[in-house]
């Protein structure tokens, strides 16, 4: 059921810095070619920091952990694979499905390979007019002993209710040199994190005592890149209309982030794409460190 690349397998047996890496991203978050350059770009990021990328999809029914290029190039040209959150895992095994997993299900395929760090672009969360309409990626989060690198909750959604639901669920939301919440393409949202750290070392320190103390997940909320932010009362104004387009054509479930996202990259001619990839490329950075520092603090553990 799990296949993990030999040099992935190699890492973990040996105690090596490994970054877990989404592939929806990959497969409904992005355009051609961006989602392929993307990919490559965040693979080559994690190695230039020392760590060893594992980009996670499912294959023909395989719980994939480390793609090699030609996966990499098929996800990112098929427009039929699946969108796979943790509730789809088994159904995609049992009928040898291929699809490129969400935060929730690369957060549990990741876990149950002890890999124990995740970059991403903007976790999921609570969504806007529907306080039943809860992503999974936040229950999954809590329960899975890792640490997930991120820009806060996508922009899209209700982030004061997001964060509600992140402390009812005990899970901590450190900024990364920040005690301001980011808003995905925006520095800041208005809101605050629970905690700050003001590097990977920090990280790790606070990840591994939550860890012994039977915690799961650690948010990491790292701000976008400055150059390439938005301001958020800009952004604010493309979601408002997005969101109203997608009530208007009757978009529900999982269609509706990869709509309202891909309506906001029109509607900002392009600047929120820009800002994606570059807080994508950051995240991936600052979670290859957090990963070394793990590694190593479990060198001198052992």
């Amino acid at each position: 059921m799990f296949k993990l690349s030999l040099e992935v397998s190699r890492a973990i047996l040996n105690g090596q810095p490994v970054v877990a890496l989404e592939s929806t991203v990959i497969t409904h978050g992005l355009p051609r070619p961006q989602n392929l350059e993307l990919a490559q770009s965040l693979e080559a990021i994690v190695r230039q920091a020392g760590a060893i990328p594992a980009t996670i999809a499912v294959i023909d029914g395989e719980l994939c952990v480390g793609l090699d290029a030609a996966q990499l190039e098929t996800l990112a040209s098929n427009p039929h694979v699946r969108k796979l959150s943790s509730r789809d895992l088994a159904a995609a095994v049992a009928q040898k499905a291929s699809g490129g997993t969400t935060v929730a299900a690369t957060l549990r395929i990741a876990a149950s390979t002890r890999i124990r760090v995740f970059a991403t672009g903007g976790i999921g969360g609570v969504h806007r007019g529907s306080q039943w309409d809860v992503s999974a990626d936040l229950p999954e989060l809590a329960r899975q002993p890792l640490v997930l690198v991120c820009a806060g909750a996508k922009a899209i959604l209700d982030l004061p209710a997001t964060l509600e639901q992140f402390e009812t669920l005990g899970v901590p939301v450190v900024g990364y040199g920040t005690d301001a919440y980011p808003a995905f393409y925006s520095v800041d949202s208005g809101l605050a994190t629970s905690n700050r750290v003001e590097d990977a070392a920090g990280v790790a320190a606070l990840a591994r005592t939550h860890w012994q103390l039977g915690g799961g997940g650690v948010l990491l909320a790292a701000p976008p890149p400055a150059e390439t932010a938005i301001p958020r009362d800009e952004v604010e104004g493309w979601i408002v209309q997005a969101q109203a387009e997608a009530d208007a054509q009757g978009i529900r479930g999982q269609a509706v982030s990869p709509f309202l996202l891909a309506r906001v990259a029109e509607l900002s001619g392009g600047r929120s794409l820009q800002a994606n990839l570059a807080l994508l490329k950051n995240n991936a950075k600052i979670a290859a460190e957090v990963a070394k520092e793990l590694a190593e603090a479990n060198m001198s553990h052992a």
